[in-house]
């Protein structure tokens, strides 16, 4: 599954998920998201090309695919709360 290709590469979730509240420059999106410059670059690219995050005047924010998708992983994340809660992991 292409999505799950996409996703499933170093960064994407967390670039996504640093974008699902507001808009950022490349550095503050560096910076939140804890990665390098071209493994960032690389990752805002392929983001780009897949419609899930767009490039305005103010920076980097999701499209509405890419705010569509981040609802969707939202309960998965309220999932693995509860989960790590359980198993112990903090």
């Amino acid at each position: 599954m292409a999505l799950l290709d996409l996703l499933g590469r170093r960064m994407c979730l967390r670039i996504l998920w640093e974008l699902r509240d507001s808009c950022l420059r490349f550095r503050a999106l560096q910076t939140a998201a804890e990665t390098n410059p071209a493994v960032l670059n690389s990752r805002l690219g392929e983001l780009k090309a897949a419609m899930l995050v767009e490039l305005t005047a103010e920076g980097y924010q999701l499209t509405t695919q890419g705010n569509e998708l981040i609802k969707l992983v939202l309960p998965m994340h309220d999932w693995a709360e509860n989960w790590s809660r359980k198993i112990g992991d903090d």
